[in-house]
């Protein structure tokens, strides 16, 4: 392989890691202040205490953003949800993404 490959190479690697995290503009301290309705059910670190609520902590923040805008857009059905997000903006959708995939999420022990 040539070192003009091997470049290339290591630049797509390095820009597949940096480009999530570059997108993502949320402010995590921002999303915690936003997250107290959420802990009702998702817990106050988005780690549930029942298995009806999934567990938000450690999720993708991609993943937060676009269940939650499908939520408010109707793609997603559910009463309760589509109740909590509908006077969110955009960027409460980025702070909250970006606070619950910034926690711990629930490790399982073998």
């Amino acid at each position: 392989m040539s070192r003009r490959m091997n470049r290339k190479l290591v630049l797509a690697a390095v820009l597949s890691v940096a480009l999530p995290v570059a997108a993502s503009s949320g402010d995590a301290e921002a999303g915690r202040k936003k997250s107290t309705p959420c802990a009702v059910c998702h817990g106050a670190n988005g780690v549930s205490a029942s298995p009806d609520f999934p567990n938000l902590a450690g999720q993708y923040p991609d993943y937060i953003e676009k269940a939650l805008s499908h939520y408010k857009n109707g793609k997603r059905k559910n009463p309760i949800m589509q109740a909590q997000v509908q006077n969110l903006t955009p960027k409460d959708i980025m702070d909250l993404a970006a606070y619950f995939s910034s926690q711990k999420a629930l490790s399982v022990k073998h």
